[in-house]
């Protein structure tokens, strides 16, 4: 076991499978000397310029040269520094990455990482603090990855790495320097596993990314008010685990989603559809959403709080929900 932040557990997984397949390259926006938030520290020392470089602030490049690399037989990841650069190379990802290999009857193999730093943290305003992810769930062909833990970093981006589509990978700043014992093991976590934090009875609790722990912070204290929340972290929004959800709100019979993204499209809206379709008469009152607002977040730090979840919002609703 190893005490490892988010952030060197990620590095650790570059490390080890650069080693491992010589045909992976890292390349993006400053990775040379470690990558926006440090997790490619040292890899341009160990494997050299032609598998680790830096590129122009060109995003479109970026990905485009992605697929071309796969396309040739390499298995390239790359760095956005933000993931809000998303949208400079929305037809690379979107139509190119997500849809080449449908399209030319599935003879090529995509192995494309993309690694997108998301989240709300220390003022970075609208353009370099959203969270797109939900954006992707309208794509076909590219998997969806929202790790919330070392432990889920770790063995989600080996995956993502091995696995020949493309995948993309968000990550939120806040959970870089959180740390946990993991195993040192070469472990991975299937794609589509949802992960259930907390066993609970009253309600379901569905958080995403950081807001898995504000989830859990509000479950221990519910717990003294002899409220039950079951929290369950999805871990991947495509391939989604819906059977772990389904038995979960089956047994409870509620259901809050909570995501730091904007409440209106966001991921929640899907989960909360596909809830209604298939477990309507499980429930025994609304489903809950909390989301951000639908408004550019602040850059000014003091206003930031307010466009994220909070444990006391949680229990605001889940206070309510125990009414029904």
């Amino acid at each position: 076991m190893r005490l490892l932040s988010m952030q060197e557990a990620i590095g650790a997984v570059l490390d080890e499978e650069m080693e491992r397949d010589n045909s992976i390259i890292y390349f993006g926006e400053d990775v040379q000397t470690g990558g926006t938030f440090g997790a490619a520290k040292g890899l341009l020392e160990k494997y050299g310029i032609e598998r680790v470089f830096d590129t122009p602030i060109a995003e479109a490049t970026i990905c485009g040269a992605a697929l071309g690399m796969a396309l040739m037989g390499l298995r390239p990841v790359v760095e956005l520094g933000f993931a809000d650069f998303f949208s400079v190379a929305f037809d690379e990802i979107y139509n190119k990455l997500g849809k080449w290999n449908w399209m030319h009857g599935g003879i090529f193999e995509l192995p494309v990482t993309i690694r997108l730093p998301v989240g709300i943290a220390g003022g970075a305003g609208p353009e370099h603090s959203q969270s797109p992810q939900a954006l992707f769930l309208h794509s076909q062909g590219l998997y969806v990855v929202v790790p919330s833990s070392p432990y889920d970093a770790r063995g989600l981006l080996k995956t993502a790495i091995r696995d020949p589509n493309p995948v993309l990978f968000f990550e939120h700043k806040l959970l870089y320097h959180m740390k946990e014992e993991i195993p040192g093991d070469d472990y991975t976590i299937p794609l589509g596993k949802a992960r259930v934090k907390r066993e609970g009875e009253d309600i379901t609790v569905i958080g995403i990314a950081l807001q898995v722990h504000t989830c859990l912070n509000a479950a221990k204290i519910l717990q003294e008010e002899g409220i039950s929340l079951e929290v369950i972290d999805p871990r991947t929004l495509i391939p989604l685990d819906k059977e772990t959800i389904l038995h979960s709100v089956k047994k409870t019979g509620k259901l809050i989603i909570v995501h730091e993204e904007p409440k209106r499209g966001g991921a929640g809206a899907e989960l909360a559809a596909i809830m209604a379709e298939e477990a309507l008469f499980d429930l025994d009152a609304p489903i809950v959403r909390i989301g951000g607002p639908d408004v550019p977040i602040a850059q000014n730090i003091h206003l930031e709080p307010y466009y994220r979840p909070s444990e006391e919002r949680i229990m605001e609703k889940a206070r309510e929900l125990m009414e029904y």
